[in-house]
């Protein structure tokens, strides 16, 4: 995007930009605000394809050690600072990610495990 100087800014990956409801959604933007819950050890966003919004914005996270934390509460947190398009349709909480030899988080291996997910949730939020 570009600021009101003209300036391009690098808001996400083109792959992580989720587009919802006619809206573009950058993932990193979501996943700041769920890291600033201090429960969550980690998090990634994604969109999933869904029947009335193309793709949903979908969060998967990690509670820390000996934390908990309920996907009720995740999306409760992200409507303190997000629009309505940029708050998860659903959240997924993981015992751990799918990730590279280096620990990077496979948004990839997500996408392709939960492609079905509204579809099989009836989900229509």
């Amino acid at each position: 995007m570009f600021d009101a100087d003209g300036q391009l800014i690098f808001v996400d990956r083109k792959k992580d930009m989720i587009k919802s409801g006619g809206e573009n959604v950058p993932s990193v933007k979501v996943e700041g605000v769920i890291l600033n819950d201090s429960r969550i050890a980690n998090c990634a966003v994604v969109g999933l394809p869904h029947p009335l919004w193309s793709e949903a914005v979908t969060a998967f996270v990690t509670p820390k050690p000996g934390e908990t934390v309920t996907a009720e509460e995740v999306i409760a947190h992200c409507r303190k600072s997000l629009g309505n398009y940029e708050v998860p349709k659903a959240v997924v909480i993981l015992e751990q990610f799918p990730s590279t030899a280096t620990g990077k988080i496979q948004k990839n291996v997500l996408r392709q495990m939960y492609a079905e997910y509204f579809a099989d949730h009836s989900v229509h939020g």
